[in-house]
């Protein structure tokens, strides 16, 4: 009886271990799938113009000179405002709130947020950031990509605040050190490479989304610094191009994609990078 329970237990096992492998190997297959067509279609796209011409008109030479620098000017303007309000958060309720009420109800509405619908988020900061100024610009669109990703931020921020040993508290108020100090000299330096992890995840995530942008920046053909005015961006273009019948803009949107996969695959590979040197095996 001993010996077929034994048995029995290690064919669910064996099953269980096989049926792990099949998936993984399906996911594995389909994520290569993806990056085999971004590469063979938005190789052929990409050449000196891409990077030093306009979007174009159908049938006309360009580029996505554009759409990159709209890209990097509201990710950059995003990531600056959620990375400030992200830490501090993050930072109070590791800290100051811990498991009060408040803080509590904090986490959940950060939960919330963190889990919304992009669509959702970019048609909120349409009603207060675009439509009572009759105009869309890029100040709506990076507002709209920090309200992604201060969630994200908020969240590892704390995570890695919590981690960090008591004794660093105690250490700096050994010394007579006021608690805000020991964080900013203490705390966020022993827990600076898990916070940038953290704000390299929040990069990969926005720099893709389409949805918040559609209702903030719109888009413009030409190259635009002003940033109450509106602004191109890879996501857009890539959607707009990518339904068009035209075979030069498709081939544009395809370049557009690649880049993109290549910025957020790099993003995510340099936040693996830097959380292994956090835990060395």
């Amino acid at each position: 009886m001993a010996s077929f329970r034994r048995a029995r237990r290690s064919v669910a096992s064996g099953a269980f271990t096989g049926f792990c492998w099949v998936v993984t190997g399906v996911a594995l297959a389909a994520l290569a799938l993806i990056l085999w067509s971004l590469l063979v279609k938005g190789i052929g796209g990409i050449d000196q113009n891409t990077f030093t011409m306009d979007t174009p008109a159908a049938g006309s030479v360009g580029g996505l000179r554009n759409a990159i620098v709209g890209s990097v000017i509201m990710c950059a303007m995003a990531m600056v405002i959620a990375v400030v309000v992200g830490v501090l958060a993050g930072t109070w309720l590791a800290e100051y709130g811990r498991n009060s009420v408040y803080a509590n109800l904090v986490r959940f509405l950060n939960d919330i947020l963190l889990s919304a619908p992009s669509v959702l988020i970019g048609l909120f900061v349409y009603e207060f950031m675009v439509a009572p100024f009759h105009g869309f610009s890029a100040i709506a669109g990076a507002f709209a990509l920090a309200l992604i990703a201060v969630p994200i931020i908020t969240r590892t921020t704390e995570d890695v605040l919590k981690l960090q040993p008591t004794a660093l508290r105690e250490a700096g108020m050994a010394l007579g050190t006021p608690h805000w100090s020991a964080i900013r000299q203490i705390l966020w330096k022993s827990a600076g490479s898990g916070i940038l992890t953290g704000g390299l995840l929040a990069f990969a995530r926005i720099s893709g989304e389409t949805a918040p942008l559609l209702f903030t920046s719109l888009n413009e053909q030409f190259l635009n610094f002003n940033l109450t005015k509106e602004m191109a961006s890879l996501p857009v273009v890539i959607f707009n191009d990518a339904l068009s019948a035209y075979d030069d803009l498709v081939r544009l949107a395809w370049a557009g994609a690649l880049i993109i996969a290549v910025a957020v695959l790099g993003t995510n590979v340099l936040a693996r990078i830097i959380t292994r040197e956090r835990h060395p095996s």
